[in-house]
Parts: C-alpha cells; sequence; structure tokens
C-alpha cells in the first residue's frame, strides 16, 4: 500500500474545478474511496430532492478512487458506469463508499454505494475503469 498515493489522489480530487461546487471530502484506502457531501438546495430538482446527477457523481467517484487506489503510474478512466437511484434524499449528509470488485489486465471493475444520514442506501452503481495514456506524474493537483 502507497499511502503517499491515496493522499496525492485525494489531493488531484479536491483540487478538481467541479468540486468546488460541491465540497467534497474524500479519503482513499488501498481498493476503496469514501465521499461525502452536505446536501444543498442548490442540488435539488424541482420536487425539492438531490438531482440524480449528484448521486451519479457520488457513486462514480468513490468506485473510481477505489480502483485508482490500485493504479500508480497513469490516471484512470470510466468507461462505463451503471447507476440504481433507489432513495430521494434533501437534507443532511451523502456519503458513497466505493471498493474494488474485481481486475484483469484490461479493467477494473468497482462499485459503490450512496447513503443518506441515517445510513440508508439510497443509491448503487458499478463501473468499469481503464489505464489511459495520462501519466498521473504529469497532473500538478497530483504531484501536489
Amino acid at each position: 500500500m502507497n499511502r503517499d498515493h491515496f493522499r496525492a489522489l485525494e489531493h488531484m480530487y479536491l483540487q478538481a474545478p467541479i468540486n468546488e461546487f460541491y465540497r467534497p471530502t474524500i479519503g482513499v484506502e488501498h481498493e476503496a474511496a469514501t465521499i461525502q457531501i452536505e446536501v444543498h438546495p442548490k442540488y435539488f430538482h424541482p420536487a425539492g430532492a438531490i438531482h440524480g446527477s449528484v448521486t451519479f457523481k457520488m457513486l462514480d467517484d468513490a468506485a473510481f478512487f477505489a480502483a485508482s487506489s490500485i493504479v500508480e503510474d497513469v490516471f484512470v478512466l470510466t468507461t462505463s458506469f451503471t447507476t440504481y437511484l433507489t432513495r430521494p434524499v434533501s437534507e443532511g449528509r451523502l456519503r458513497s463508499v466505493g471498493c474494488v470488485v474485481t481486475q484483469n489486465r484490461s479493467q477494473i471493475i468497482a462499485e459503490a454505494i450512496a447513503y443518506d444520514a441515517e445510513d440508508r442506501e439510497v443509491g448503487r452503481g458499478s463501473g468499469v475503469f481503464v489505464r489511459s495514456k495520462v501519466a498521473l506524474a504529469g497532473i500538478p493537483a497530483y504531484r501536489q
């Protein structure tokens, strides 16, 4: 396990411009990642709960960083991601926990489950992730 790699991934995630909007927290460990955000009305659809895109982002991010935790040389890409939204969320904290399911020479399969502030499942998803040609060393936010 390379804890420096995990911390660099966390830093890279938090520096992404999209996350200025969501203000998430992240924790990365070997084959696992946890993402959290505070639910805010600016994420709501017209019926007063968070838009599905927010839950999708949380699920994809957690699975992505779980997969990224085991790839130390290049950036990982999501090639497909299936999402199931199971419960609306309109307050509290949203937490998504991702883990690697399996890997082979060409792809990593990871999944994530999203929970509301009462630890009820609100969504789940799984994705296929592949190695890109972009070196992590060439990404300024990864290098810190």
